[in-house]
């Protein structure tokens, strides 16, 4: 065939091509088209285009669209007169025509790409508007053509039947009757598929006829179905079975609707079975979670999540309950080990309610942030406003019986796993700078006197701790350790420098030296000590070796942390004795003698008249010494010779080795000292950055810097700054009263 073009007579041509074209369009109920007919029909709608000496496209544009606007008229009279069979009637002739119109599509190819699009608007015209005035009357592609005119001549006629219809059989299926799926769903489908080559609101159609008013009236339907439900049920029924309408509802839209509709038509069900009945529904939160109801707070969670603010009272009740539970639980703590029992009911508090947040709540974050707040209120619980709270010394207590060796009963791996659910308490705390402070304390303890079980476990803990609130919070602790390892080595070399010099100390002496900055030991008010005569020569060679190694620093003798091994030949059998260093400075003072009195020992030992009542009174309970009368000065003091234990090897523990009421006191001015410390810093600092800054502005700057540690009160914030003020860091505007300004 050739492609050159040629003139065309136009209506005999036409007639060929229409009964090609009304056989194609009726699926073949009109004749069939055989395939070499169909290939033909290719070559006339070409021919027709290209026609010379003028194509013929126009004319066959509208041929085309008169014929299918007789059809289509035609269908119209035939559906219109099947009465209750309307749907079915719509259904059968809208499969036959949207086939149909497909491949008449195919069949125009050649008009649509070589004509029709040509003559279309651009979407920016469609969009902005262009130089037709009305887009109605811009050319449609064949296949578009044809959906156009179904919509206009079958669909807009018959809307009002089909939008009643349609909801008459949507309800039917509500109340268990029977509906033919496929023409219902081809009904509404159509239309969407009429609109569907439209760039600009392709589902107008589709939401206006049928979308808009089927969600008015699922509204109206579920509106009574929740009244009739609340008159038959008690909340829990009431929930399980709006839950069940809803299911039903999302099934029943992916049968018949558009994707489009899903959510809409959920969201219409779930306002007027739940958001109408919010004030019933929040009524019933408290009473489900005291009692832990929680298949019933399952379901409030399911039907109260897509509510705006619906969650809002649950969470509360929820809160409310678990910080209860939590002060319950910690409160009225008695007898032995109560850091233990503190620590241990908390974590099985946040225990029980995480499991049931991830079981009933499906992990929800605003959940998890309510037993944050709650298990935080119970932890930092104070009963008045000026009372200490007393969380962070319990758990730096109960850290420490677990890292001491006499933590028995328990393997390391159970240790590790508690300290590690220790952390969990830890991170709640408000103020962990008083647990840093108590936790130092007993570290220091456990490393100074050999009390650690494991230095793994101490240093894992550390890491844990640094993990939780960064390096700068573990930095001293960190030094500690590395005292710890520094002074092993320095043990070896001072081996060495005797070994040298072919030196005899006398004993066997081994020494730690800590960095004063890094450990928790006061280095004031250390009561004076008369060094033993046997140990003179052990300290002054340890002072020469050090200071040949070390210039410019300073050792400070820490006696009172001092312990030493002594061998009790006096009795029936030997004993070897671990005691303080005071202990045995007034022990031996009976090697010359076996008794002496007072006085004799307050010159020999130069201990303070009060440390040395103290500690002659632990070999009293002992009864290694024995002292008629009440201990005073004129007393005299005597070995027991018939002294007998039943251990040849054992301790005893000095008064600085256990943890006083003076010592947690002291701790806590230490920890207000630091606080003001760190509070002035961040002043300074913050100042320095803004130069100016609003005395409101500033307080909040310092809170959010300090809250990683502690929270400060603002009656403390404001002693910080006018001590700053006073030492000239900073100065009050002369403009603004609530005004600072930085100086230099």
């Amino acid at each position: 065939m050739s492609l050159k073009p040629r003139r065309v007579d136009f209506e005999p041509t036409w007639q060929t091509l229409l009964e090609t074209v009304r056989g194609v369009i009726t699926c073949g109920r009109c004749g069939m088209v055989a395939r070499a007919t169909w290939n033909d029909r290719f070559s006339d709608v070409y021919a027709v285009c290209v026609a010379y000496p003028e194509p013929l496209s126009d004319r066959l544009y509208h041929e085309t669209k008169t014929f299918l606007e007789s059809h289509v008229q035609e269908l119209h009279q035939v559906v219109s007169k099947t009465g209750e069979e309307l749907l079915s009637s719509y259904h059968h002739h809208w499969q036959e025509y949207s086939k149909g119109s497909t491949y008449l599509n195919q069949l125009y190819g050649y008009l649509n790409s070589q004509f029709i699009k040509k003559q279309k608007m651009s979407d920016a015209d469609l969009n902005y508007g262009g130089f037709v005035s009305d887009p109605s009357e811009q050319m449609l592609e064949i296949g578009e053509l044809a959906l156009d005119i179904w919509k206009r001549l079958m669909i807009e006629p018959l809307k009002d039947n089909l939008t009643s219809l349609l909801l008459e059989e949507v309800k039917r299926d509500r109340c268990s009757g029977t509906v033919n799926q496929a023409v219902l769903h081809g009904v509404i489908n159509s239309l969407v598929n009429v609109e569907e080559y439209k760039k600009k609101c392709p589902l107008k159609l589709y939401e206006d006829l049928f979308e808009k008013p089927f969600i008015s009236e699922t509204g109206d339907y579920y509106r009574q179905e929740a009244l009739k439900l609340l008159d038959d049920y008690n909340c829990s029924e009431y929930m399980e079975k709006v839950i069940q309408r809803l299911d039903d509802e999302n099934f029943r839209s992916r049968k018949f609707l558009h994707p489009s509709s899903y959510a809409k038509v959920t969201h219409e069900c779930e306002q007027r079975m739940v958001a109408d009945h919010l004030l019933f529904l929040h009524g019933e939160c408290k009473e489900m979670v005291k009692k832990e109801k929680r298949k019933d707070l399952s379901y409030m969670y399911k039907l109260m999540r897509p509510i705006h603010g619906g969650l809002g009272v649950l969470i509360q009740e929820l809160e409310g309950f678990i910080r209860q539970t939590g002060l319950e639980a910690v409160r009225d703590l008695r007898g032995e080990n109560v850091p233990a029992q503190f620590v241990e009911s908390m974590l099985e508090v946040h225990t029980k309610y995480t499991e049931l947040i991830q079981n009933v709540f499906s992990n929800d974050q605003q959940f998890v942030g309510a037993l944050d707040k709650a298990c935080a209120a119970a932890i930092n619980h104070r009963t008045n406003a000026k009372s200490i709270c007393r969380s962070p010394e319990l758990l730096a207590k109960y850290c420490d019986s677990l890292l001491k060796k006499s933590a028995k009963g328990m393997s390391e791996t159970e240790i590790d796993d508690r300290l590690t659910s220790s952390i969990t308490v830890f991170k709640y705390l408000d103020d962990k700078d008083i647990y840093q402070r108590f936790y130092a304390r007993m570290l220091a303890r456990r490393l100074i006197y050999s009390q650690s079980m494991s230095m793994d476990a101490e240093e894992a803990m550390i890491n844990r701790l640094k993990q939780a609130c960064g390096y700068e919070f573990t930095n001293k602790l960190h030094r500690m350790f590395t005292d710890m390892t520094i002074s092993t080595d320095l043990n070896n070399k001072f081996s060495d420098f005797l070994k040298k010099d072919e030196l005899d100390i006398g004993v066997n002496f081994s020494i730690l030296v800590l960095q004063a900055g890094a450990w928790p030991i006061g280095q004031s008010n250390l009561p004076s000590f008369a060094i033993p005569q046997e140990l003179e020569k052990s300290v002054r060679m340890f002072e020469l070796f050090y200071n040949k190694s070390f210039s410019g620093r300073k050792l400070t003798w820490m006696h009172s942390f001092c312990s030493a091994e002594l061998k009790m030949n006096y009795l029936k059998k030997p004993y070897f004795v671990n005691m303080g260093t005071f202990h045995m400075g007034i022990l031996l003072q009976f090697n010359a003698s076996e008794s002496v009195t007072f006085k004799e020992l307050l010159a020999y030992t130069q201990l303070p008249h009060k440390e040395l009542v103290k500690q002659l009174q632990t070999f009293l309970e002992t009864k290694i010494i024995l002292c008629e009368g009440s201990l005073d000065e004129s007393s005299t003091l005597r070995l027991n010779m018939n002294y007998s234990n039943k251990r040849t090897k054992f301790k005893i523990t000095t008064a600085v080795q256990k943890e006083s009421q003076q010592d947690v006191e002291q701790t806590h001015t230490a920890i207000d000292e630091d606080r003001k410390m760190y509070l002035q810093a961040a002043i300074v600092r913050i100042m320095k950055a803004r130069k100016i800054l609003k005395h409101n502005l500033l307080i909040q700057e310092v809170i959010s810097q300090s809250k990683a540690r502690f929270a400060p009160s603002i009656g403390m914030i404001k002693k910080c700054i006018e001590s700053l003020i006073e030492k000239q860091y900073l100065e009050r505007t002369p403009s603004a009263t609530d005004e600072y300004s930085y100086m230099a």
